[in-house]
């Protein structure tokens, strides 16, 4: 799959993201890159949002990175690799909102159940 193919499949996982998410999330890129560390599917890079202070300096935007092969070598189909997208997008908009990967894991497994 050609990048900007890809670029667009994270561009409607975000759409899908909740409103109430989407307007918190300041100073930060969603960015894809065609390989990450073995085991990864996304990264976020950047100080999470409950440790930020209104007296923090100016900062670079934080990143959330998407890496599109590994996402391409697990999906079944085109409908599995698009949830996939999501479930790691999600996964890392967690971390830039503070949450653990323990907390994350927790909060996957409540949202898997109520679907």
């Amino acid at each position: 799959m050609q990048r900007p193919e890809f670029e667009a499949i994270v561009e409607r996982a975000l759409r899908r993201i909740p409103r109430a998410f989407r307007r918190r999330m300041q100073n930060l890129v969603i960015i894809v890159e065609e390989e990450g560390p073995p085991g990864l599917l996304g990264l976020y890079e950047g100080q999470p949002l409950v440790h930020r202070s209104v007296f923090d300096p100016y900062r670079f935007p934080d990143r959330i990175v998407i890496f599109q092969r590994p996402h391409e070598r697990l999906a079944r189909n085109p409908r599995d690799l698009e949830e996939l997208v999501y479930e790691t997008l999600w996964h890392e908009i967690g971390h830039y909102f503070g949450l653990s990967e323990r907390a994350i894991r927790a909060a996957e497994r409540r949202r898997r159940r109520s679907t």
